[in-house]
């Protein structure tokens, strides 16, 4: 079952723990072997799964660089410093950690930092957008704030502006939230600043979903508005699976306690220093020009989508993700999303807004482009995807053998042949 991964070879787990080899080699294997179309995931690079798997993972390094509770700290103190300080160049921020181990920690961190248990919070709810942090009841979040939620305008599908200012100026919500799951546009930042200001509240962005492309110079940084934005290393930005924070210099202490130790203890220093490795990928003009690719990529795929009766909502998208409706072809999200894991296709069922389905069955599929773009797919690639989604769900079945299945599945694995995921 030998197989290399970038020059780490799987033979001597492979004879230790043949189980969890068969794991590493299959999830290896069903990368290269169909469509990742996943908006929240990504493939690192080597050079980040290496430091991943380094011996810093051994270390415990409770506190920040130069004031920690544990001794032999001096060389993972060097790895947290160019994390926080290609964080802080990469975004332009007065103030960065890289200690959270999760978006969801980075969060309840964010939350930690600027509220009480009863305090409200204006947010975006989760079935049009919003996401599970942003006080949705069976969270934390929703458990221990009091949550006003906004969602989009019936008719554009988009944020709906009116809704948030009115809904800010009859709860005065200590924090403003603007930031979710499955939003296909760009955010109005300057208008939730100026709403926060206008009622003295914090403004936060969640911008775990598009972090990527603020990076890599492609849409707009809500950082200059923000008062704190958090989010995930490993969409479109890249990096490994976890978490970050900059905030304004005003909030440093508050941001850093709430971080350690309020919500966590010892850092992940292996994880740490591969965000060191990933911020510094993105500062590469190889980087912006993938940011650049995976929105035009989305917007290709989006628009051929529609073209096949898979409705994009709001028209279409400006970022990484569109999400699409699927009544108009009659085929529910959950159907769609078996019907194209059997042929090849990995996405996921997502509910749209105003929603006549419970979100375990949904009425929409979310795609997004960042795996295949960095497989090197362009927007000839996107069409073709396009028609292989719209053949698997429209006329494909959850069975692998069906014949529209089998045919689609094929054709897929011609296209990742051409554009292999880790190339051996």
């Amino acid at each position: 079952m030998s197989d290399t991964f970038y020059g780490s070879d799987f033979g001597a787990l492979d004879a230790f723990d043949p189980e969890i080899a068969a794991v590493l080699v299959g999830e290896l294997e069903r990368l290269r072997g169909g469509l990742q179309l996943i908006a929240s995931e990504n493939m690192s690079s080597p050079e980040v799964l290496t430091a991943l798997g380094s011996t810093l993972s051994n270390k415990y390094a409770e506190g920040y660089p130069g004031r920690r509770y544990y001794g032999g700290c001096v060389e993972v103190d060097k790895a947290e410093t160019l994390a926080i300080e290609r964080c802080k160049s990469l975004f332009d921020a007065d103030h960065a950690n890289v200690q959270p181990h999760s978006g969801a920690s980075a969060n309840q961190a964010v939350y930690g930092a600027f509220m009480s248990p009863g305090d409200t919070i204006l947010a975006m709810s989760l079935p049009h957008g919003g996401h599970l942090t942003h006080g949705t009841k069976v969270s934390f979040s929703g458990k221990w704030f009091n949550a006003v939620h906004y969602g989009v305008d019936k008719d554009t599908e988009d944020i709906d502006y009116d809704q948030v200012a009115a809904l800010a100026k009859e709860h005065r919500p200590k924090v403003i939230l603007a930031g979710g799951s499955a939003i296909p546009r760009l955010i109005d930042f300057e208008f939730f600043r100026n709403l926060a200001d206008e009622i003295g509240a914090i403004f936060w962005v969640d911008a775990a979903h598009f972090i990527g492309l603020v990076a890599g110079k492609a849409i707009p940084s809500p950082v200059p508005y923000a008062d704190v934005v958090s989010f995930t290393t490993h969409k479109v930005l890249r990096g490994p699976r976890s978490g970050a924070i900059v905030c304004k210099e005003e909030h440093k202490a508050a941001i850093d306690k709430a971080v350690f130790p309020m919500m966590q203890g010892g850092p992940q220093m292996h994880t740490i220093a591969a965000k060191a490795v990933n911020f510094k990928e993105c500062a590469t003009p190889e980087y912006q020009a993938y940011a650049t690719q995976v929105i035009a990529n989305a917007k290709v795929l989006a628009e051929a989508l529609g073209e096949r009766g898979i409705r994009p909502t709001t028209g279409g998208t400006d970022t990484h993700l569109s999400l699409h409706d699927l009544q108009p072809v009659l085929v529910t999200g959950v159907d769609a999303e078996a019907r194209c894991d059997a042929a090849g296709i990995t996405l996921n069922k997502n509910a749209i807004p105003f929603d006549p389905q419970k979100p375990n069955i949904a009425s929409g599929i979310r795609v997004g482009t960042p795996c295949v773009t960095t497989q090197g797919m362009g927007e000839a690639e996107m069409r073709t995807i396009a028609d292989l989604i719209a053949r698997a769900v429209t006329e494909g079945d959850a069975d692998p053998d069906h014949a529209v299945s089998k045919a689609v599945r094929a054709e897929v694995t011609d296209l990742v042949t051409r554009f292999p995921a880790y190339p051996r």
